[in-house]
């Protein structure tokens, strides 16, 4: 082998039908999807400097064949979404004679499922992509390479290869501090992939990625992807005065969400420090709002807080929340649907995620539905988009029928419009910005494309557009970015609950003429039978 190589790195498609994709909002601003790649363009700085790299994104973009034909190895990999594709890719690796090599959270959690492909690295590729590095060179044809889980070392994590991107693709770019979540939710995977003690990098780090950012002319919404960037609360108090330095320094380039959990509203020195860092957005992991519920998924930290009084504090610190819930947790004894609903109105919560329960690989969720019996089997081997449009790949302790009704009614209640409107409406007065959005290229014309299509979103919608958009004109005029940031990803998540909820009618239907049947649970012996 020579020390040169030509690297085609390809991410996959994600499923059509998911809540994340937000098309609309993308076609709004002339982006053509919501979020940049930005662990393939992490590993892509792991490689040598003499190797040749392309990227291609086929989520915005076409793989052409003189792309593929170009590369001599082609990596790629994702999530569970992208799992369709990633193994569509790798079998037209292996038919063309390309090598592959796949890697990310689904390979790390399902690598059976990707035995095809030449390589896999599973976990984090740090540490562990200069052993691929070396075989490869050494004339390798396949092999496995896999980190310790949670052990990686982020301080030495590379620039990422912003260079690689198109950016005027997408709504918003990626940057990472920390990973890794302290908490212990009994159906999330982070803790299994990155551990339970977060890591984070130095300021340095993440001050050149923002300088990296800066020089290739991004400007606005950055996101940070951490799992819970307030994990380690020390680290991030030392970050923020850095991060807000820089704004200052650059005269405010970038506006910034993440995600973090709810006890964030119990620190209102980190609370402050986000807002004049000029973080704007907030994903909350709310999941129910019964606390024996919350005590079964050992989600505590949620237990002991006021949810309304905790996301009011984030919405009058100028920072806006949107959340995640689920139905079918074993714990609801009868119809949750009138809490959750009660719970997203009485927060003011415009965009709700609210998903049914699925047992993803390696959780602990899924190791005691195992171990009970109540796991489908070849649930694995499941093709999803997200929770919305697939869930429940296991016996339900309730009847299957009452979860997905209490479902669909959470989704045709939040994402009615005169209820949906009605929260941004809330929103927009409590939301207390003390820096005014800093207009960028697009920002006219978005809000031009948003009042055409607004009186095409459905019965009743413009109305109730209007009607807010006045409020918050009159009430608090430093929010109206804001609440047009969140009606316009209306023009997404009305018409996908409609789309949501007509699925699960079928599915509803299907149960009441006796067409679905539950399939076949794995039982204990056979995962000792396995294990053994």
């Amino acid at each position: 082998m020579t020390d040169s190589c030509k690297v085609l790195m390809i991410f996959p498609l994600f499923n059509a039908s998911s809540f994340w994709n937000y098309k609309e909002a993308c076609d709004l601003s002339g982006a053509r999807y919501p979020a940049a790649p930005l662990g393939l363009i992490t590993v892509a700085a792991l490689l040598p400097k003499n190797w040749e790299v392309r990227l291609v994104n086929r989520n915005t973009e076409t793989l052409l064949d003189s792309d593929f034909d170009w590369a001599d190895l082609i990596m790629t990999g994702g999530m569970l979404p992208q799992r369709n594709d990633a193994l569509h890719l790798i079998e037209r690796c292996r038919a063309s004679g390309k090598p592959v090599v796949v890697g990310g959270p689904d390979v790390t959690s399902s690598p059976d499922l990707y035995a095809a492909a030449n390589f896999q690295v599973l976990g984090e590729a740090e540490e562990i992509m200069g052993n691929f590095i070396a075989a490869w060179r050494d004339g390798a044809k396949q092999g496995i390479f896999e980190a310790p889980m949670g052990k990686t070392d982020v301080t030495k994590s590379p620039l990422p290869r912003f260079d690689l991107l198109k950016l005027n693709q997408y709504l918003h770019v990626g940057v990472q501090f920390s990973r890794g979540c302290p908490f212990s939710c009994e159906f999330c995977d982070i803790i299994e992939l990155y551990g339970r003690v977060p890591r984070t990098k130095t300021n340095e780090q993440v001050m050149a990625e923002l300088d990296a950012l800066y020089a290739l002319g991004y400007r606005g919404h950055v996101d940070f992807v951490d799992d819970n960037l307030i994990g380690n609360k020390k680290a991030l108090k030392k970050f923020l005065p850095d991060l807000m330095h820089w704004q200052k320094a650059h005269k405010f380039p970038f506006e910034f969400s993440t995600e973090a959990s709810i006890n964030l509203a119990d620190d209102e020195e980190l609370l402050s420090g986000l807002a004049t860092a000029n973080f704007f957005a907030i994903f909350v992991g709310i999941e129910s709002p019964d606390t024996d519920t919350l005590v079964l998924m050992q989600k505590k930290q949620n237990t002991r807080r006021s949810l309304q009084q905790s996301i009011t504090k984030i919405h009058e610190a100028g920072i806006f929340v949107n959340a995640g819930f689920i139905v079918g947790f074993d714990s609801e004894k009868a119809s949750v649907a009138a809490g959750m609903i009660d719970c997203i109105e009485d927060t003011s919560i415009p965009v709700c995620m609210v998903g049914l329960l699925y047992a993803l690989p390696t959780t602990q969720l899924t190791r005691r539905l195992l171990a009970e019996g109540r796991l489908f089997s070849g649930s694995e081997q499941t093709q999803l988009g997200d929770q919305c449009t697939a869930g429940l790949n296991f016996e339900t302790k309730r009847p299957r029928r009452d979860v997905l009704d209490d479902y669909r009614r959470v989704l045709g209640a939040i994402y009615n419009p005169v209820a949906y409107f009605g929260r941004v409406r809330r929103l927009g007065r409590m939301l207390k910005r003390e820096r005014a959005h800093k207009m960028i290229r697009g920002d006219l014309r978005s809000f031009g494309r948003l009042l055409m299509r607004i009186h095409r979103a459905g019965p009743g919608t413009a109305k109730q557009f209007w009607r807010m958009l006045l409020d918050c004109i009159v009430h608090n005029p430093k929010a109206l970015p804001y609440v047009v940031m969140v009606s316009a990803l209306y023009l997404h998540l009305g018409p996908f609950s409609r789309q949501v909820i007509r699925e699960i009618d079928q599915e509803i239907d299907n149960i009441d003429q006796g067409l679905w049947h539950a399939p076949v649970s794995v039982t204990p012996s056979q995962v000792a039978a396995a294990s053994a």
